[in-house]
Formats: C-alpha cells, sequence, structure tokens
C-alpha cells in the first residue's frame, strides 16, 4: 500500500526539511504517530531512497535520503487505481492550497517504485520514495504484515498533512482494502 504525505515549507524551514504530510482519520491506537508527531524525530535514524533506475542508483552509489532531507505497495490495486491518482488528477489544488510537495512512501526497493511512477506516469507531480526495509514505516507502527495475501511486509494506506515537520492531520484506512480516509479529496478538507 503506498502512503502520502504532503510537504509544505514556511519561511523560517529550508526546503530540505521534512514539512507536511497528509492525513486525517480517528489515529489508530498502536501507531506511534498523530497529530502533533514530529515526524524526523520519531524516526531519526530511517533513510529513504528516491524512486530511480538501476542506473541512476549505480551513479549515486545507491544513496538514501534521510528522514530530515525528505521531509506503501506499488503496483497493488487500490494505490495504483485510486490512492496515487487522486493526488495525481488534484495536484493543482494541492498546489492552490500552499502544497510545496506530494510524496508517496512505498515498502519496496526504489527501482520498483521507480518504475510504478511511471507507469502511473505521475513523477512530473509526486514525489515517491522506496522504504525498502520498511524502517520507516516500523517506527511510526504503521507496519503490516501483508503475507497471507503473498505480499509480505507492507504499510497501512494512510495519509498526512505536515507542516515544519509536525502532523498537522493524520488519516489511517481501517482495512488494506479501503479508500475511504486517505485518498486526496479528503486531506484537501483538512488543509
Amino acid at each position: 500500500m503506498a502512503s502520502t504525505i504532503l510537504k509544505r515549507a514556511t519561511s523560517s524551514v529550508l526546503k530540505s526539511r521534512v514539512e507536511s504530510l497528509l492525513i486525517g482519520a480517528p489515529r489508530r491506537s498502536y501507531a506511534s504517530v498523530a497529530v502533533g508527531t514530529d515526524v524526523v524525530s520519531a524516526a531519526p535514524d530511517v533513510s529513504l531512497q528516491k524512486a530511480r533506475s538501476w542506473d541512476e542508483g549505480v551513479s549515486s552509489n545507491f544513496s538514501t535520503t534521510p528522514l530530515k532531507d525528505i521531509f506503501k505497495g506499488a503496483y497493488t490495486g487500490v494505490c495504483s487505481q485510486q490512492h496515487v491518482p487522486s493526488y495525481k488528477n488534484n495536484i493543482d489544488k494541492f498546489k492552490a492550497k500552499g502544497i510545496d510537495s506530494v510524496i508517496c512512501v512505498a515498502v519496496n526497493d526504489p527501482y520498483v517504485i521507480n518504475a510504478w511512477a511511471e507507469k502511473l506516469q505521475a513523477k512530473d507531480a509526486i514525489e515517491f520514495y522506496g522504504d525498502f526495509d520498511g524502517s520507516f514505516h516500523k517506527r511510526l507502527d504503521l507496519g503490516k504484515d501483508l503475507s497471507a495475501a503473498l505480499l509480505g511486509p507492507r504499510s497501512e494506506r494512510w495519509s498526512a498533512y505536515v507542516v515544519d515537520g509536525k502532523v498537522k492531520a493524520f488519516n489511517v484506512e481501517g482495512a488494506p482494502s479501503d479508500f475511504k480516509v486517505s485518498g486526496a479529496e479528503h486531506i484537501l478538507e483538512q488543509i
């Protein structure tokens, strides 16, 4: 499943800092992230890999990006047909509300994430990052084991709106197949 993060910078924060997440449903009792959470502090030693081709990986020495410098499942039905397209199709509405970046984080390697982003034709609108070992989602208690569905470790489907690294709105779907609170239309109402 994919996670969507909206990023907004204020004049007091450097562009390289994590700034905005989209989120809005009631907080799940097991998640350590909630409105007011500083995402970087919650997972200080976690790095993500920006979606890229193999050649780009080689030329960058397979670099990772710490959360402090930035701010779920590729190819699954809900993510590919509803979740990511809802953000891609509403990007102008986010920009009109002052959102700097819409970020999608998925538990997968950066090469699969890159191919998925290209297939969805969404790379111009959304930044994609691979949480290759699921550590980002685990640190936020948003990891999910979908081995029974032959998907292995993944994450909850969620969205967050973050300003200057602080969560302002947070939404987590109730079930892996749900698409009720993590979509663009829902978070737009929360900004």
